[in-house]
């Protein structure tokens, strides 16, 4: 059991790696419905290409953006998002065939049974997100998803790794316990911080904040920018999701809070049972806000781009791990 929950971890990885790349190469709002079952057939004849084609020309995006596009261009972005979507439909496969013949072998627990079920039926809704999050860009005048929507789709997602993590680290044998109940703690609210950096990665890559800005550590020459700059956009709510200066500099702050508590929870944990997890765990986060200096000075090409959201899912991965792993061995 453990086998598969690790390898439906990498498979959530793989759709998002597949979605990052439907997104950075302007892929997403080319096939402009939603057919669960029927879908996963693509076209097979010159015609029904020429009608999937016709569909897309109707859309903003052609219209605005891809105007002049050719059929064989067309087939390019559509092969990226019915990959995306048929790897999700053989997700669902891998998730529930063997969870089915693992209940029917009488080794899943009830409660541990509920509780995958749950997690399938979130991997279920996440597909009504995507598709919400499609039509949001195929509305009249809209040439991109909305960020919001995108933020959603990449946080259940995210959700859905974490939760899969949670429970296949739950079931590694027990080793000694003499781990602290602060290590656990500290450790849970290293997951919550990925898990806000992942939302604000999102609203980045939603407003295209990634493009604009890049220098570091100076921001429009500036360490910190004005407050007139981040809350230029009125109401100031809305700062927070339209305003790609502040976008991203949310994104910094939260990114260097996450080395400096990672870096600080290495050096607590020294010495104990957790003190190998928590190193591996500061690495990795040490990596990610190189390769995101990197991708940020480079102007996002597309291996970087998706190379620091497939590092995300693996920062979150050892921080779930690490976290369950501390809270099983936690003393007092």
């Amino acid at each position: 059991m453990r086998l598969w929950l690790w390898g439906l971890a990498l498979l959530v990885m793989a759709m998002v790696a597949v979605g990052g790349a439907t997104r950075l190469t302007g892929s997403g709002l080319s096939i402009t419905e939603w057919k669960p079952v029927t879908g996963a057939v693509p076209p097979l004849s010159e015609a029904a290409w020429t009608a999937e084609f016709e569909k897309y020309r109707a859309s903003s995006q052609y219209r605005n953006l891809n105007q002049g596009m050719g059929l064989a261009e067309f087939k390019t972005i559509y092969w990226w998002e019915w990959s995306h979507r048929q790897l999700g439909r053989f997700l669902g496969l891998y998730f529930f065939l063997p969870l089915g013949w693992f209940r029917w072998r009488g080794m899943v627990s009830t409660p541990l049974a509920l509780g995958l079920v749950g997690i399938g039926a979130l991997g279920g809704l996440q597909a009504g997100i995507g598709w919400i999050m499609v039509a949001s860009g195929l509305e009249p005048g809209m040439t991109a998803v909305a960020p919001l929507k995108l933020m959603l789709h990449l946080v259940v997602a995210s959700t859905i790794l974490a939760l899969i993590v949670w429970v296949a680290a739950g079931l590694e044998p027990p080793r000694r316990q003499d781990g602290t109940g602060g290590i656990a703690r500290a450790a849970k609210a290293l997951v919550a911080l990925v898990l806000l950096q992942v939302a604000l990665g999102a609203l980045v890559a939603g407003s295209h904040a990634g493009f604009t800005y890049n220098t570091w550590p100076l921001m429009d020459g500036r360490l910190f920018p004005e407050t007139s700059a981040l809350l230029a956009v009125k109401p100031w709510i809305e700062n927070f999701v339209d305003n790609p200066l502040t976008v991203q500099f949310n994104h910094r702050l939260v990114a260097y809070a996450i080395v400096l508590a990672a870096l600080w929870h290495a050096v607590a944990a020294r010495g104990g049972e957790a003190a190998g997890r928590a190193g591996l765990l500061a690495g990795v986060a040490l990596a990610q806000a190189a390769l995101g200096i990197t991708t940020l000075l480079l102007v996002v090409p597309l291996w970087a781009g998706l190379s620091h959201q497939l590092l995300a899912m693996l920062l979150l991965a050892v921080a779930v791990h690490h976290a369950r792993r501390s809270a099983l061995g936690a003393i007092g």
